[in-house]
């Protein structure tokens, strides 16, 4: 369905076009969602940055979400509670994995933002893309996660999704864009040609390159001049 990461940034974006005069900021989860991300940012001429969303694991089986925890001073933790019931699953071994995920997040914002301070969202639009989206898990703390920072709208935006996975999720966000939703879903990387996993190293240098775009100009009145800083002609 798409050629890689990039190409499907850029088809979403094309559908996101009518949010670029909404004051947009685009945030991107990591690592997947970044070069997703980068191209929405890019086209419409705003600000991008990471909400960080560690998966928690089941034990000894990682690989199998029971939940997700997202960054903040404030943390928002979705658990599987079936899942943990289930397994048997002990409350000290979730909140042993909540420590543990918290520090990889901080590590992680460390190692690909450095000391850059998160983009303030309250009264702005808030974009959160992903590359896919499967169970849904880590898109649903990543949504109440910048929820509490108080944008004035939320966007959730994805190339494909599973489709009750998205049908779930439409509640958490003020708009929901996703270019595909087919009913026979196994893996998101299936509906890419070309789908590795990127290095840490490739995150950073996408981040960089966005960090240092020029800055839309405010279109606003300047003293002694028009909206484009031009002499005032009266």
């Amino acid at each position: 369905m798409f050629r890689d990461r990039t190409a499907a940034g850029g088809k979403l974006a094309e559908r996101l076009a009518h949010l670029k005069d909404a004051d947009p900021v685009v945030l991107a989860l990591p690592r997947g969602g970044v070069p997703v991300a980068f191209e929405v940012a890019k086209a419409l001429d705003a600000p991008l940055d990471l909400v960080l969303v560690r998966k928690i694991g089941a034990p000894g089986y990682e690989e199998y979400g029971i939940g997700a925890i997202s960054d903040g001073p404030d943390p928002v933790v979705v658990l599987d509670q079936a899942a943990i019931g289930f397994l048997g699953i002990p409350p000290q071994y979730i909140e042993e994995q909540k420590r543990h995920q918290l520090a990889e997040i901080e590590r992680r914002r460390a190692l690909w933002l450095g000391g850059r301070e998160p983009i303030a969202l309250a009264g702005r639009t808030a974009i959160v893309v992903d590359d896919g989206i499967a169970t849904g898990g880590t898109m649903r703390a990543a949504l109440g996660a910048v929820r509490k920072r108080q944008p004035r709208r939320l966007v959730m935006a994805v190339p494909v999704a599973a489709a009750d996975s998205l049908e779930s999720l439409r509640s958490e966000a003020d708009e929901v864009v996703c270019l595909a939703a087919p009913s026979w879903f196994q893996a998101v990387g299936a509906f890419y040609d070309e789908f590795h996993q990127l290095a840490d190293e490739e995150v950073a240098d996408i981040l960089r390159h966005a960090a240092h775009a020029p800055a839309p100009v405010p279109r606003k009145v300047v003293e002694g001049g028009d909206a484009r800083g031009k002499p005032d002609p009266s």
